[in-house]
């Protein structure tokens, strides 16, 4: 009778029926962060625009090359605060040091660097030693300082008309050690979410080289994050090729 009873009870028209399954989407839990240490080529995505690769080089330059070209550098640089302005017009200062070097000014985030072709010797001799290594040329450089783990850059890509289809940048790191963070842009149907895009993190230490070339300026964005513990100072050198702006139709 017992039985009988708890059947019942469980089949009366009481019972809460069962939830049912979830409907399956296309997106998947956000994805694991890959961490790139190592030295060597990553084909870090390949779609319609094509193959977005990473070369990886620690110890690019010895520490005591890296040493002396931090020191250098740190002392004899031209650094300033860039003033940058958002879509609405407001300005507001980068949270680090920059200059730049080039025939040709350049311009990001609505404001310009104005062309500057004396090249610091040091900079010369490793705009060659980059160059022989990589196998491209550049005639450019913006050369960021972030003073402590409180400067930073935020997600971007550089992909300025200036720079070309497919640019190559080639970022030489001199200094304490930053994560340099890489995601990638969410297809059209995700309006901007990027919560379930993939990610990597490349650990930029003291006399590192990193390539990025192909499609990564197109399908991937990079930052460099604020720390929240101490840091030390730390030089990003980002060679480039720049090009003359196209020019703006005239309204007459």
């Amino acid at each position: 009778m017992g039985d009988k009873r708890q059947r019942a009870r469980v089949q009366g028209s009481w019972a809460k029926p069962l939830p049912k399954p979830a409907r399956p989407t296309g997106r998947q839990g956000p994805k694991t962060i890959l961490v790139y240490k190592l030295a060597g080529v990553y084909e870090i995505s390949q779609g319609p625009t094509g193959v977005s690769r990473l070369r990886l080089l620690p110890r690019f330059l010895t520490m005591e090359e890296a040493d002396w070209m931090l020191a250098t550098l740190l002392a004899e640089l031209p650094w300033s605060q860039k003033t940058n302005y958002g879509m609405m017009g407001e300005p507001y200062e980068e949270p680090r040091l920059t200059c730049w070097y080039g025939e040709l000014p350049y311009t990001y985030s609505h404001s310009t660097l104005q062309a500057n072709p004396q090249w610091h010797p040091v900079l010369t001799t490793l705009r060659q030693t980059v160059e022989r290594e990589t196998s491209h040329t550049f005639n450019s450089l913006l050369c960021n300082l972030y003073r402590d783990g409180k400067d930073s850059i935020a997600w971007h890509s550089d992909d300025e008309s200036s720079l070309g289809p497919h640019p190559t940048i080639a970022s030489l790191s001199l200094g304490d050690t930053r994560v340099f963070s890489l995601r990638k842009k969410p297809p059209p149907e995700e309006n901007g979410d990027y919560k379930y895009v993939e990610k990597l993190r490349v650990p930029m230490s003291h006399g590192t080289l990193l390539v990025m070339e192909g499609c990564t300026q197109d399908d991937w964005q990079h930052q460099v994050a604020k720390e929240y513990h101490d840091r030390g100072p730390r030089i990003n050198l980002t060679f480039r090729t720049t090009y003359p702006e196209p020019e703006q139709p005239s309204n007459r």
